[in-house]
């Protein structure tokens, strides 16, 4: 059998299993697809829950150069109203992402799991394999199948 080299394809995890049509793979890329979109929107569930922390320290640092400045009873009223105040009603940013991951995020990774581990053996990415294959052009540099450092 001659030696593989980096130009040949796709490693065989990123091969659809025998019996795959193209119809299933796309379908299951589709899939993957869909989570990746729900995965960004975590990340930027994660980024709020980061910059309504941050502005609500940044608000207690300007409250207190404002009482600093004379105006006490101000800073006071602020302070009261908006620092530490629940984002949603009896929930901080932590407890709306704890709520995500737990609830929807999980159910949505659980599902795109149960298709790729059904359909494609649990390969991953199987659909931009196939489509990279399609799209680079074939021994030139830049444009290889596989990483030097990646065996079968």
């Amino acid at each position: 059998m001659a030696e593989r080299t980096r130009d040949d394809g796709p490693d065989d995890r990123h091969l659809p299993p025998p019996g795959v049509d193209d119809a299933t793979v796309e379908a299951v890329g589709g899939v993957t697809a869909a989570f990746e979109v729900v995965e960004h929107a975590r990340g930027m569930l994660y980024a709020f829950h980061r910059l309504v922390g941050r502005a609500d320290m940044e608000l207690q640092e300007a409250l207190d150069r404002l009482e600093e400045a004379g105006h006490g009873e101000l800073a006071d009223r602020v302070r009261a109203d908006v620092v530490g105040r629940d984002v949603l009603p009896g929930r901080w940013t932590f407890q709306v992402v704890e709520e995500f991951d737990d609830g929807y995020h999980r159910a949505f990774a659980d599902a795109e799991r149960l298709v790729r581990d059904e359909l494609t053996a649990g390969r991953r990415h199987v659909y931009e394999a196939q489509l990279k294959e399609r799209e680079r052009t074939h021994g030139r540099p830049g444009h290889e199948a596989l990483p030097e450092d990646v065996e079968d």
